[in-house]
């Protein structure tokens, strides 16, 4: 069995690591009946997650799911597939256990890019390795468990052939997986420029964090993305023209959003042309119910 005082360490240096939500969704259910579906106990440090983070993403990369909630696109499930036949293919494929055979693969989370990120489930569950299932076939394990992983790809201390890395300049982040609405502020050009712009936006919705940007080799388009500290607002400014502002709010803060990102507007010297929302259809007001 692990050591619990290591698993407490995994968890505990996530935590410092990356600010857990203040309402987690999906955290909390019934885990002995979740087991019992399952077919196995969980680790103790993904109960520990789970309880603290619930169902989300890390860095808008990796997805952490939760064996609770009626979501179809969260949940935990073994790795099954459809064998072809051929006992030597099939291996090479398919190299673990395939549920329902013992020591099969179980999965625990996604990334954006279909990975899967599983436990190989072959002994104590505390001590379960993570397993990278890459949707070309490919594997990697990593003998620790999920909080360690996460904490361990957070940091970049964890190597991996087949997940990206996070941007070294970035403080890792995580955003629960809650009904958010989105708008998108086209804004005339105004006299001042692209940079201070951006100050002025960010300072008018202080305090920000940062969450990654890119330019494009001409430097003339390129998207800065942030997210307010204390309201739990993401957001895009973006270069092209006309230049815009895009952001995700929950549905509760829809005036108090509206407010501040108007006047952030006028500060930086910018008219709002019109608002759209998530399909980029203009929308006749701001809370038209257009999303979706």
């Amino acid at each position: 069995m692990a050591d619990p005082e290591t698993t407490t360490s995994a968890c505990d240096r996530l935590i410092r690591l990356v600010a857990p939500p203040t309402a987690p969704v999906d955290a909390h259910g019934d885990r002995a009946a979740a087991e019992a579906a399952a077919g196995t106990r969980l680790p103790d440090d993904y109960g520990r997650l789970v309880e603290t983070y619930g169902w989300g993403e890390f860095c808008d990369f990796l997805y952490l799911r939760t064996p609770f909630g009626t979501s179809e696109h969260n949940g935990i499930e073994w790795q099954c597939a459809r064998l072809t036949g051929a006992a030597e293919r099939d291996r090479e494929r398919y190299p673990y256990p395939l549920h329902p055979a013992p020591g099969g693969l179980l999965v625990w989370g996604t990334t954006m890019d279909a990975d899967r990120l599983c436990w190989l489930t072959a002994g104590h569950p505390d001590d379960w390795p993570v397993v990278v299932w890459c949707g070309e076939g490919r594997y990697e394990t990593h003998d620790m468990g999920a909080a360690a992983f996460i904490e361990g790809w957070a940091t970049g201390r964890i190597e991996s052939r087949l997940l990206v890395g996070m941007e070294p300049d970035l403080a890792p982040w995580f955003n629960a997986f809650r009904p958010r609405v989105h708008r998108c502020l086209r804004l005339s050009e105004g006299p001042v420029p692209h940079d201070e712009r951006l100050r002025l936006l960010r300072e008018a919705l202080a305090p920000t964090t940062d969450r990654g940007a890119w330019r494009s080799e001409d430097g003339r388009t390129g998207q800065d993305h942030f997210a307010t500290v204390d309201t739990d607002w993401l957001l895009t400014y973006d270069m092209s023209r006309p230049h815009q502002i895009r952001i995700d709010f929950p549905p509760e803060d829809g005036e108090r959003a509206r407010r501040r990102l108007f006047a952030a507007a006028r500060l930086m010297g910018c008219e709002v042309l019109h608002v759209t929302g998530a399909p980029g259809t203009p929308l006749p007001s701001w809370d038209a119910a257009a999303d979706g």
